[in-house]
C-alpha cells in the first residue's frame, strides 16, 4: 500500500495544478492525503477548498486542523486509509467470486472470517508513506509540529508488524528547476527523519502540483509500476493466517 501524505497550509500558487497530479498518483496506485495546518486566522476559502479538491483527486481524505491537533490527525488519517485500502480489495474480490457487494452481504460466520483477516492485513500489510512537507515561508511557525507529527507518526509505524517504510520531501526546492527537495529515501528510522527538521529552509513560493509530481516520479523509479503490481495481486485463497482459519487474503 501506497501513499503520499501531503502537509501543507494551502495556497499553491506555482507550476501545474496539484488536483491533477494528485489525480495521476490516484491512477498510478498511490493515495493521496492532505493534512491542512492552521494555527491563527483562518486557511482561507480558497486554501481550503483546494487541500478538499487535492485529496477527493488522489482517493484520500483531508483534514484541517490546529498544529496542536496534527500528530493525532496524521496517524489517523494513515490508518484508515490502510483500513479503506483492504476493504476495497476485499470487497472487488467478494463482487467477483459472489456477486456481493460488501462484507456486510456474507453469511455471518463467513464475514466474521473476513474480517478477522482484514484486521490482519491492516497491521501486517507493506507499507510506503511518502510525507510531502510544505515548507514555504507561511508554514515556519507550524515546523515544530510538523516535525513531531512525523516523528510520532514513524514510531507508530513502528509498532506495526508488517513492513513500514517512510520518505520525507518538502518544497519549494533551492531552484526553479527542482520543485521539491529528497530529504530521506525510505527509512524506517524515526532518528534518521527527525535530523531532517534542523536542516530545513523555509522559502516562499508554493508549487504543491510540481512537488506532487516529482514524489510520484520517485515512486515509480524505486518501487516500479504499482498499479500494475496491484492489479497482478488480488485476493488470494489461503488455508491459514497465524493460525486461523480464514479464505481470503491480499
Amino acid at each position: 500500500m501506497n501513499q503520499i501524505l501531503l502537509i501543507t497550509d494551502g495556497g499553491s500558487n506555482v507550476g501545474e495544478s496539484p488536483v491533477v497530479a494528485a489525480a495521476q498518483a490516484l491512477a498510478e496506485g498511490i493515495v493521496v492525503n492532505v493534512a491542512g495546518v492552521v494555527d491563527e486566522g483562518s486557511i482561507g476559502e480558497h486554501g481550503a477548498a483546494e487541500i478538499e479538491e487535492i485529496a477527493r483527486a488522489g482517493g484520500g481524505m483531508s483534514r484541517i486542523v490546529a498544529s496542536r491537533q496534527l500528530s493525532q490527525t496524521v496517524q489517523m488519517m494513515t490508518r484508515q486509509t490502510v483500513v479503506g485500502t483492504i476493504r476495497q480489495a476485499v470487497n472487488q474480490e467478494l463482487r467477483q467470486l459472489f456477486g456481493v457487494e460488501s462484507v456486510a452481504a456474507l453469511p455471518p460466520a463467513k464475514r466474521a472470517d473476513v474480517v478477522e483477516v482484514m484486521e490482519d492485513l491492516t497491521e501486517t500489510a507493506p507499507l510506503r508513506v511518502a510525507l510531502l512537507i510544505d515548507a514555504s515561508a507561511s508554514m515556519k511557525p507550524k515546523l515544530a509540529a510538523v516535525a513531531e507529527a512525523i516523528r510520532d507518526l514513524t514510531l507508530s509505524l513502528q509498532a506495526r508488524k508488517g513492513e513500514s517504510s517512510v520518505a520525507v520531501f518538502h518544497f519549494p526546492g533551492d531552484s526553479d528547476r527542482e520543485p521539491c527537495v529528497m530529504d530521506c529515501s525510505w527509512t524506517d528510522s524515526p532518528g534518521r527523519i527527525e535530523a531532517l527538521f534542523g536542516k530545513l529552509r523555509m522559502r516562499g513560493t508554493t508549487p504543491t502540483g510540481p512537488a506532487i509530481m516529482q514524489v510520484i516520479g520517485f515512486y515509480l523509479e524505486t518501487c516500479g509500476r504499482i498499479k500494475q503490481e496491484e492489479e497482478r495481486s488480488p485476493l488470494k485463497k489461503r488455508d491459514d493466517i497465524d493460525g486461523r482459519r480464514s479464505d481470503y487474503v491480499v
